[in-house]
């Protein structure tokens, strides 16, 4: 089956802001009919319209389910909606997936710190369920540089998660991390059902701490996705984002999907010479 192709809502968010509509209509407009959502819960029933209107659905969206509160960049502090909330608003607008999009840095030095994130990931997946949701973990680069008992942070994560928790990967930050990103989709599995595509130059330096502006459209960095995207054996949705881009976002989004539905077509296409072997 072929995966899902999705765009993370907050790459476009400056065009969102001023109007939800227009800028709704644009994606539809470049071909997507999934999206995934982000700072949902207390604007569900505007998206919903917006989405109805344009023929979209949100299949996926982040969500904070591990902190209560969450530092922000200008010093003030956001208490995070509770799961109750996150789970209501995320089935008013269908989705399936909650996931949350980041625990700091200080999570991931330590067992005793990634044991507490799977704990309330795990407790969240109880409560997730009893909706007919599962929730899941995505990454930046901060989750896979500590190595505890050899392995990356977030690898230990995956053994201490309840089956039901997935993992969506970010393969520009682990990337960035120093990670064999396709040996590492391979290793994890059926863990990995979402990834965000996300393409660029790599170089030393690279961090969330100070977030690059020269990201490009898929297929056009450093990243190794093709490979990524054909180790991932239970893949349900690929999930275009950039974090930072120089030129006109939409432009780079229409880009990253013509080259991931086709390279996705491609991989689920059966070479000819392997069906007359």
């Amino acid at each position: 089956m072929i995966p899902t192709v999705s765009l993370q809502l907050y790459t476009v968010n400056a065009a969102l802001e001023p109007d939800l509509d227009a800028g709704v209509a644009r994606l539809a407009a470049i071909g997507f009919d999934t999206v995934e959502a982000f700072a949902f819960v207390d604007r569900a029933p505007q998206l919903k319209q917006a989405f109805d209107a344009h023929g979209i659905s949100a299949k996926t969206g982040h969500a904070f389910l591990v902190e209560e509160s969450i530092p922000l960049p200008d010093g003030s502090v956001m208490t995070a909606p509770s799961h109750a909330d996150t789970f209501a608003a995320a089935a008013v607008l269908g989705i399936e997936i909650v996931i949350d999009p980041f625990v700091g840095p200080d999570a991931w030095t330590t067992r005793e710190g990634v044991e507490r994130v799977a704990a309330r990931l795990n407790a969240a997946a109880e409560e997730a369920a009893a909706q007919g949701m599962r929730v899941g973990y995505h990454n930046h680069d901060h989750e896979l540089r500590p190595r505890i008992d050899g392995k990356p942070a977030l690898q230990v994560l995956a053994e201490l998660l309840d089956p039901r928790v997935v993992l969506e990967l970010d393969l520009y930050w682990a990337s960035a991390a120093g990670i064999d990103v396709p040996a590492f989709v391979a290793e994890l599995g059926d863990r990995i059902v979402a990834v965000h595509v996300k393409d660029g130059p790599m170089r030393e330096g690279i961090s969330t701490a100070s977030v690059p502006t020269d990201q490009t459209p898929a297929g056009q960095g450093d990243v190794r996705l093709a490979e990524a995207l054909a180790a991932a054996t239970a893949l349900e949705y690929a999930v275009i984002e950039f974090d930072g881009f120089d030129g006109e976002i939409f432009d780079g989004v229409a880009q990253s999907h013509r080259w991931l539905t086709e390279t996705l077509s491609a991989a689920a296409t059966p070479n000819k010479d392997e069906v007359h072997a």
